[in-house]
């Protein structure tokens, strides 16, 4: 939505608009939301960031400090403008299907940096890589199991267990003694809990979008 300046025609006579079919004024076409807009630019932002936040985990073996904070700081920014890119798409008028696109591949690639690097040096889990990455990729799949039938809005379960898991994430980011591993656990084990709950959800609320499709097309 772009906005019209505030000087913009004052005091300037106005053009009649031009008539439509039955006499009245024509409504003029809505302006298309161009591809390359703001939000779109922090979605893209944020998956160039994914590389560098990758290269900044391993260097020095993924134990230097300065450089496991420099990880941890791309990791937040990143994730920081999941949130905004969002917001500003909705504020604005500017979501576009290369967004719709975009930013979900934007998040998982994110994530999943975060949760194998973790895994390949040693720190988290296979299992949790694992479980996460699975039903990550299912809850995709079921996006295009049932888009002709309808979108499955956000829930808020599927909220909070995003920002565990970024939380999570972060703090096994951040380069802490030993004495934060029950924290890093905890965490952890809510964010994967919230997962597999809001991934059950998920499959249900699809198929039940899927069968009520199904039954008002008639087939």
């Amino acid at each position: 939505m772009n906005a019209v300046p505030s000087g913009a025609g004052e005091g300037v006579p106005r053009a009649a608009s031009p008539a439509g079919p039955e006499g009245g004024a024509q409504v003029p076409d809505a302006t298309p939301v161009p591809t390359l807009n703001l939000a779109n630019l922090l979605t893209i932002s944020r998956l160039v960031l994914v590389p560098l936040f990758v290269l900044a985990l391993f260097t020095g073996d993924g134990v230097d400090t300065t450089w496991r904070a420099i990880a941890t700081g791309l990791f937040a920014i990143a994730s920081a403008t999941d949130q905004v890119d969002g917001w500003v798409a909705r504020r604005y008028g500017l979501i576009t299907d290369f967004g719709k696109i975009a930013d979900p591949i934007a998040d998982k690639a994110l994530i999943g940096a975060a949760l194998v690097g973790l895994s390949v040096l040693g720190e988290l889990a296979w299992w949790v890589t694992i479980v996460i990455a699975v039903r990550e990729i299912g809850v995709t799949l079921l996006r295009f199991w049932v888009i002709r039938h309808g979108v499955i809005p956000a829930s808020r379960g599927g909220k909070a267990k995003t920002m565990t898991q970024i939380l999570a994430i972060v703090v096994y980011l951040l380069p802490l003694s030993a004495a934060a591993d029950p924290a890093r656990w905890a965490l952890m084990g809510l964010a994967v809990a919230l997962t597999v709950i809001t991934g059950v959800d998920y499959l249900i609320r699809a198929i039940r979008l899927r069968a009520a499709g199904r039954r008002a097309t008639g087939s």
